[in-house]
This record gives structure tokens, C-alpha cells and sequence, in this order.
């Protein structure tokens, strides 16, 4: 992977981004009043290897200016159906928020994840992340049950394959 979205570049994840890729969604949540759990639903983000590649999935980084402002990722989730994956790790740092960027990282996602013969993607996020709320809500995710992070208290489910019958 490696796109332009404006002026900045979206690429795979690389062992070197490790620790400013886990510096962005700390400090994003930091900005929410929730935790940051590298021994639990951040603990991906430090293992990247295992948890996305190893898996089969993607973790997608957001440059401006060879700086990490952003990342965005998915992984195959069985648990949650037979041709399911889950969006995680969708954070972008403040100053890069409001222009179109989370709405561009979604869809290139949802393109991946078409692509790679998913059909179904689960998103779990918390009600205090409006922005991401409003996001998932306005692009077809529908609320569903099953909550697993203890920080979140929401979940989405899209399914792709109604979604493209339905075009």
C-alpha cells in the first residue's frame, strides 16, 4: 500500500513505525479520557506483526511530511463470521482531523477488505469519539451487539456483500 491523499502519504506499516504509531492513538485517546492498554486492546498496535500481518490483515500508516499522524488497519476476525475482519486503530491526530482524511482511510479500507474477499467488517468504538461515531454511522455501518473492549460501548457491522448487491 502506498496512496496520496492530499499532501499526505498513506503506506504499510514498517517494524520502524512501532513506536510513532503507538504515540498517535495514545495521545488520541489520551484526548478522549480513555486509556491507553499496551497489555490489552493496544497491545496490536505493539505486535503489528502478529496481530495484522501474521493474520492476513493490514495496518496502514498516514504520513504528512514523514511525520506519523495517523494509522488505520484491519485484521480477519473468525470469531465474528466467516468472511468477517474487523477496522481497528482508525486514530488521526488532531491537527489532521476535519479534512476528509478518516472518510478517504475508510473507504481505501473497505476497498482492501472487498478485495481480499471479506464480506463483512465489525468496527468497536467508544460514544466519546463523536467524530469516528458519526463516520461509521454516515457511511453504512449499522449498530450491532457484542462489545469485547472494555473501553468501547459500541459496535458496527457493514456487510459488503448486501452493500454491493444493493448497487
Amino acid at each position: 500500500m502506498h496512496e496520496q491523499y492530499r499532501n499526505y502519504t498513506i503506506r504499510s506499516w514498517q517494524s520502524d513505525d512501532r513506536q510513532a504509531a503507538a504515540a498517535v492513538i495514545r495521545n488520541a485517546l489520551a484526548e478522549y479520557g480513555l486509556g491507553w492498554e499496551p497489555d490489552g486492546a493496544d497491545r496490536d498496535v505493539l505486535e503489528v506483526e502478529d496481530y495484522y500481518f501474521a493474520r492476513g490483515g493490514e495496518f496502514w500508516v498516514v504520513e504528512d511530511r514523514g511525520k506519523i499522524v495517523g494509522t488505520s488497519a484491519y485484521y480477519p476476525y473468525p470469531h465474528r463470521g466467516k468472511k468477517a475482519v474487523e477496522i481497528r486503530k482508525m486514530y488521526l491526530e488532531s491537527k489532521v482531523r476535519g479534512q476528509g482524511l478518516g472518510k478517504y482511510l475508510l473507504a481505501e479500507l473497505e476497498r482492501s477488505i472487498l478485495a481480499h474477499g471479506y464480506q463483512e467488517i465489525w468496527i468497536e468504538t467508544a460514544s466519546v469519539l463523536t467524530a469516528a461515531v458519526k463516520l461509521y454511522e454516515t457511511n453504512g455501518y449499522q449498530p450491532a451487539t457484542g462489545v469485547e473492549t472494555l473501553r468501547c460501548d459500541r459496535v458496527y457491522l457493514k456487510d459488503l456483500h448486501v452493500c454491493s448487491i444493493l448497487q
